[in-house]
Formats: C-alpha cells, structure tokens, sequence
C-alpha cells in the first residue's frame, strides 16, 4: 500500500494511491496519518476498504493537486550520521563503531515538491537524499530486529537539507545546521514494507540543476535499517509515526573539491527505487 496527503499545506487529506494518476480517498476512514492511525494499526485499517473502492470504481485522479508529506507532523525526526561507508569516506571522517544519533525538529516536514528556503545568515546549504523509516508502534526495549522488523510502518523518501556551517562551525549539536523550515521534505507516499522490495539494495540519486551529484545505493549502510530501530529502542521511547532518516551517500555539497553549496534558483531532483522522486525549488527564506 502507498499512503499519500493531498491538498493545501495544513489541510492535506489522508489518501492510497493506486497509481501515477489515481488515488482513493480515505478521509472519511481516517483522520490523518499520524501518531493515533499508526498505533491503532496503520494501513492495515484500510486493507479492506481500499480493495473495496478500486473494484467499485471509486477512484479519483490527482489532477495537479499538491502532495503533502504522506505522514502529519510526527512526534520526532531521528537522523543517523556517517552511516554510508562510501559517504564516510568523502569527508574525511572515522567509521563509527555505533549509530551517530541527533535530532531534527518536527516541523521541518513538508512536501516532496514544496520550496526549501535557505535560512537567513547560511553559507553553506547542502543536500542529502536518504531512506526514511516511519515507525508503526511504540518501541522500548526491542528485544532483537525481527521485533524491530515488526515495528516498521513504512518507508519514504526524504531530502535531509543541511546547513553544514551551523551543523559544524557554530558549536553544540548538529541539531542546529538541520532544522531550517523546510529542511525535510519528505514524499511524495509512505510504501508498506511489503511494496518496498529490499531496502538493503535500494539505488537512489539526486540531481542538482540537472547534474547528477548523487549516486548510490542502501547497500553500502553500515548500520542496517532494523538494526537502527532496534538500537534506538534500547535508549529512547520510539513513537507510532516516528521518522528516521538513515543517512547518505556521497555526492553531498561538502564533499567536492571545491565544495558546491545550493543558491537561490536552484532546483533539487531525487529518488529512491520503488519509493518515487522529489523535486524542490531552493529560495531564499522570506
């Protein structure tokens, strides 16, 4: 199952998309895809009622519409550093032993196709495609990945936006050059593990202004998917409708020489295999 939100920001509709074109409407169903759908059991909900309406005809076509993030704001964006050993290496930097963990505010989330506004005072604004995992139940303590397996709604495309001279130059956190508006967007629909194939050996890509910068493949993670829900359980509380980024692979903007960083009038294009494409218009923030 592909979920999908449709509709003006703030007011996007929960959707199932069928296909390129069409979609089924499941706003009477449900009230959004957020924290209360995902623990009360997710698109399971909507097995059902979906077949029912495809075989009846009752379908509609998206027409234009905007694409929202196929999820509501959830209750944390948890991202993984340095977790491609190829991406790793582009820096300049050690392989960690363990997942090098940070945060990422929640109302960074918008739309796969949704403007990225460069933040006021940034030098160095730089992009990164990653998988993203969104957790379908409460999560302490796992006891090993196949619970971790079990726990996992869906996965998304997402564009984890950076701001590398925050991120690395201002002191604290990382937190800090990750949570501009706008810098996740993340769509353009949720795929039930079941649609995903092998999120082990997925390609992805990212193009800036038509030039390929980014190219790669989940294959080379160095921390695995389930493994990374596990080991998160075993330090916090993992929510229904959590967002993970997994990390990326290189081609990031800090990695030439010399180093790319996106401009105002630039335009990002991204994909990931069975997951869809993004593409975002880069502004300067108003």
């Amino acid at each position: 199952m592909q979920l999908i939100r449709l509709g003006p920001v703030g007011e996007e509709m929960p959707a199932v998309r069928i296909d390129a074109t069409t979609y089924v409407d499941v706003s009477d169903l449900v009230d959004d895809f957020d924290e209360c759908f995902f623990a009360r059991g997710g698109p399971s909900l909507l097995t059902d009622a979906v077949a029912e309406r495809v075989a009846s005809g009752a379908t509609a076509t998206l027409n234009g519409q905007r694409v929202g993030a196929p999820i509501a704001r959830p209750h944390q964006i948890i991202c993984i550093g340095l977790n491609y050993s190829d991406h790793a290496a582009e820096t300049g930097q050690a392989i960690p032993d363990e997942p090098i963990v940070f945060n990422k505010a929640p109302n960074t989330l918008v739309g796969p196709n949704d403007t990225v506004y460069i933040p006021r005072g940034s030098t160095k604004p730089d992009w990164e495609v990653e998988l993203g995992v969104v957790i379908g139940k409460q999560c302490r303590y796992l006891a090993d990945e196949d619970e971790a397996a079990d726990a996992i709604a869906g996965y998304v495309l997402v564009n984890d936006v950076s701001e590398r001279a925050f991120q690395l130059e201002r002191g604290g956190q990382w937190v800090k050059g990750k949570s501009a508006e706008t810098f996740n967007p993340c769509g353009p629909y949720l795929v039930t593990p079941d649609e995903a194939g092998n999120v082990d050996n997925l390609g992805m890509w990212l193009d800036v202004n038509g030039v390929r910068r980014q190219t790669g493949s989940t294959a080379t993670m160095l921390f695995k998917v389930t493994h990374l829900v596990h080991y998160l359980s075993q330090f916090m509380v993992l929510e229904p409708g959590d967002l993970i980024n997994t990390g990326t692979p290189p081609g990031v903007g800090m990695g030439f020489t010399p180093q790319i960083w996106l401009q105002p009038g630039d335009v990002m294009e991204l994909g990931i295999d069975n997951l869809g494409t993004q593409r975002q218009a880069v502004a300067a923030a108003p």
